[in-house]
């Protein structure tokens, strides 16, 4: 797992918790959080991709590509969409993690 610029804002204590229980060796737990970080790794870019106008999508590609770790992203992010990306992240996590929790708890 490396740094990206998002990572303060995943905070899935109660998936890590339900991922404990349903794996039953380290491997099953390692896939599990793989797939966990591929979905969240595809809806963060989904929203910040709708809310970034598109002649700085190339930009902001750029800058990840180079530095996803940089947390100055998100001001980046903020500045050219007009919008509060990280509130909109928070959000759309914590909605994101009840989806995740019914998957890992079959409901």
């Amino acid at each position: 797992m490396s740094k990206i610029f998002y990572d303060h804002l995943i905070i899935f204590e109660e998936v890590d918790l339900e991922i404990k229980k349903a794996a039953k060796i380290p491997e099953e737990k390692e896939e599990l959080w793989n797939l966990v970080e591929e979905i969240v790794h595809h809806h963060v870019m989904i929203i910040i991709l709708e809310k970034l106008p598109e002649e700085h999508h190339i930009d902001f590609m750029e800058k990840f590509r180079l530095q996803p770790f940089n947390t100055e992203i998100i001001e980046y992010l903020n500045q050219k969409s007009g919008t509060d990306i990280e509130e909109m992240l928070k959000s759309r996590m914590r909605s994101l993690e009840k989806e995740i929790l019914k998957e890992i708890r079959g409901k």
